[in-house]
């Protein structure tokens, strides 16, 4: 039952509509059931041959579970049944049976109607295939078909099932398009960017190749350090493409190369490309390690070890890079009274005006730079100095050449420079031999060092 009122007859309008033989007796509008509140009410609509509760003929009554409603004398008959239905919290279920003439060889076909609760409007496509259903009904019994009706449902059933399926077929085939178009967009992205970056690198090679080659030129060295420039603002550009970073970073195979650029990132120095020459001596000094040198990195990482974690944790409480410790290596080979020709002592191979001027005591009796505690915070007193006094830039990496050159010789070397913001960049004093000789390897020794000490097992240590 749906809604207020179920009527049954042989007119088309009804929510029941009987026909053929067993129906000569049933009214156009015979009867119908009425919800009032809580109770169902049966009402004759005047029919001709009358409806009849339980055997006895009415005009009005309540109906209650059970009751057999029969249209006429000995006509079709319904029993009325009240079912409460737990999923529906309290909605009601009319069951009417239909049924022939009381003969033993007639069968008995079954309708059902749920009637839901009033609160609960139907959705417009549902409501389209249960007028539809109902309609396929009538059709049915008009043409003498019986027991068709649960047949029509389950149709009907299957029907709502196939445009639901179909609705979210449509969405996942709608998805998984979009998906191949985004897979499709980002394998032909990355493709392209690997034709970039092969571009971009030869050309990079080529004039780093002409740089080496161009000498002490410095209108072609700086011809050729401005088209670097513009190669390198283009690779950076391509590098901010996450595609990039998934697609093409992510292939690049040589581990020491992408632990220099991950060092300079640190260093505040980060580049591209890094000078063939720079990387070259790094792996050398690497190969060193391995090989002839290698005494001094197991001594290192052995014995020295405690010292080696103390200044490190000494550089970090300073808010310095705690790799720098590996600049002792460097200095002293992490040799507590190793001493220079120049007069220079400790681990970080102080002189005497430079320990006296960053705290430590250097007298005949007392010399604090054979403390390694001691002598390590001077060291980091004075790279942040240096620091300091470099200003923006890769000033790390321009510490690092002052404490091996002396921070005044540095300053005379960017001083031959006239542009004073590439004074301050480390890669164009290097590319342009403005640091001499022995600073220009000092700074790969130290970065060496490091990327041993970061991965041991992977060096052989």
């Amino acid at each position: 039952m749906r809604g207020e009122i179920f009527r049954v007859g042989r007119d088309l309008s009804n929510d029941v509509v009987l026909d053929g033989p067993e129906a000569a007796v049933v009214s156009a509008l015979h009867m119908e059931i009425r919800k009032e509140g809580g109770i169902y009410r049966l009402f004759d609509l005047d029919s001709t041959n009358g409806t009849f509760v339980n055997g006895k003929r009415v005009t009005e009554t309540t109906l209650r579970p059970r009751s057999l409603i029969t249209l006429g004398p000995n006509g079709p008959q319904f029993q009325f049944e009240l079912d409460v239905a737990p999923s529906q919290d309290l909605a009601q279920t009319l069951v009417a049976s239909e049924a022939l003439p009381m003969q033993a060889s007639s069968p008995i076909g079954k309708v059902s109607a749920v009637a839901p609760a009033a609160d609960r409007p139907f959705d417009e496509e549902q409501e389209a295939l249960l007028t539809e259903a109902v309609k396929k009904a009538r059709q049915a019994r008009r043409a003498g078909i019986g027991g068709q009706t649960g047949m029509i449902m389950r149709k009907m059933l299957g029907t709502a099932i196939h445009r639901s399926s179909r609705k979210f077929k449509l969405v996942i085939g709608f998805l998984v398009v979009a998906l191949i178009s985004v897979v499709v967009y980002g394998a032909w992205t990355i493709q392209n960017l690997k034709k970039q970056k092969t571009n971009i690198d030869a050309q990079i090679n080529q004039i780093e190749a002409k740089l080496q080659a161009a000498g002490n030129d410095p209108k072609q060295v700086d011809a050729l350090v401005e088209e670097l420039s513009q190669y390198q603002n283009q690779a950076r550009e391509m590098q901010r493409n996450l595609l990039y970073r998934l697609g093409v970073r992510s292939e690049e195979q040589d581990f020491i190369e992408s632990e220099i650029k991950a060092l300079m990132a640190e260093f505040g120095a980060e580049e591209y490309s890094l000078p063939p020459e720079f990387a070259g001596q790094v792996r050398e000094l690497i190969r060193w390690h391995q090989g002839p040198g290698r005494e001094y990195m197991e001594r290192l990482l052995g014995r020295s070890r405690k010292e080696l974690d103390a200044a490190r944790r000494q550089l970090q409480d300073d808010n310095l890079p705690p790799d720098l410790a590996y600049m002792a290596l460097v200095e002293s080979a992490f040799i507590k009274g190793s001493a220079s020709s120049a007069g220079a002592v400790g681990l970080w191979q102080f002189t005497p005006s430079t320990a006296r001027a960053y705290g430590l005591v250097v007298t005949d009796k007392v010399d604090e730079r054979l403390n390694p505690r001691k002598s390590t915070q001077a060291a980091g007193r004075y790279i942040r100095e240096l620091i300091l006094d470099f200003g923006a830039g890769s000033s790390v990496m321009l510490a690092l050449a002052a404490y091996n050159l002396g921070p005044g010789k540095v300053k005379r070397a960017v001083r031959t420079v006239s542009d004073p913001i590439k004074e301050r960049n480390f890669w164009y004093l290097y590319r342009v031999r403005a640091l001499p000789p022995e600073t220009r390897s000092y700074i790969p020794k130290i970065i060496a060092a490091i990327i041993i000490g970061r991965h041991p097992e992977r060096f052989g240590f």
